[in-house]
Formats: structure tokens, C-alpha cells, sequence
């Protein structure tokens, strides 16, 4: 079973903390997407797939103009 579904959760909880000013918890989830996904990467012997990484980037950079993605 693929576990991209807690990126997917962990993306959904940053996007929420940082549209409701809540910064702190945004960084500390951004972290911990890091860690998630290395871990996973370790764990299932292959990366996070790029696209999910890019869409991630462009989510961010979205979100820090002060858009709603």
C-alpha cells in the first residue's frame, strides 16, 4: 500500500496552517514533510514522485503571494 497518502495529509495541515496565520505550525509541518518523505524513501526504495514535489514547490510559492491555491 503507498503511503504518498500522509504526504498528501501533512501538504493538506501546511496549506491550512499557513492560510490561517498559523506560521510556526506551517514550518514545524514543512519539516516534518522532509523527514516523512525521506523516511519513506528509505523505507519503499524510491523517492516521493517529482511531480508531487513540484506541485508541492508551486503550492508554496502560491501560497506565499498570498493566494488561495
Amino acid at each position: 500500500m503507498s503511503q504518498e497518502w500522509m504526504i498528501d495529509v501533512l501538504r493538506d495541515l501546511t496549506d491550512f496552517a499557513r492560510r490561517n496565520g498559523l506560521m510556526g505550525l506551517a514550518a514545524q509541518l514543512d519539516e516534518t514533510l522532509g523527514i516523512a518523505a525521506a523516511e519513506m524513501k528509505r523505507s519503499q526504495g524510491h523517492t516521493v514522485s517529482q511531480q508531487h514535489g513540484q506541485q508541492d514547490r508551486k503550492r508554496r510559492r502560491t501560497i506565499a503571494a498570498g493566494e488561495n491555491p
